[in-house]
């Protein structure tokens, strides 16, 4: 009986060492390159203003463009949220400064507390800004959680 807990304490070390030395969600430079998903606008009224209001578009790679189209992310897909300020300008919304780039990377091994997802923002999208970090859990998970039925992801690909 204490073999079998000893092994199995080891076992929860040896894997939470591997989580905390894993790697950090990467800054994809080349995600404008990448198919663009969507774009959307989060106005004053809307409740996620606050923290998420501008102008938002959303890019994946190859392999996330893989499970928009069937329902199914495999490990190496990546998603950006690239959220700008909205600038009125007369009778238009215009670009404004970049506020946040945010990332999800789907590597089940490395994120299996979230979903299998990684987190990771980068403010005013400077690589070197990371805004998330080790807190990807309640800053972002806690709400991506909500649609466990779509595997996370909150956006969808249209034809």
């Amino acid at each position: 009986m204490r073999k079998h807990f000893a092994i199995s304490m080891l076992a929860a070390i040896a894997g939470a060492a591997l989580a905390a030395d894993s790697p950090p969600v990467g800054f994809p430079g080349d995600y404008r390159e990448w198919t663009h998903v969507k774009s959307m606008v989060i106005e004053k009224g809307h409740p996620l203003f606050g923290a998420f209001g501008g102008i938002h578009h959303i890019y994946a790679n190859e392999k996330a463009m893989q499970g928009y189209r069937n329902g199914e992310f495999r490990d190496g897909a990546v998603i950006v949220f690239d959220l700008l300020e909205a600038v009125e300008d007369g009778n238009a919304i215009t670009e404004g400064n970049r506020k946040v780039l945010g990332v999800m990377e789907k590597d089940r091994a490395r994120f299996g507390e979230t979903g299998g997802w990684g987190f990771e923002g980068f403010g005013g999208g400077d690589p070197e800004k990371r805004v998330v970090g080790a807190n990807a859990k309640q800053a972002c998970f806690a709400c991506h959680a909500a649609n466990a039925d779509d595997d996370f992801v909150f956006s969808n690909w249209r034809d």
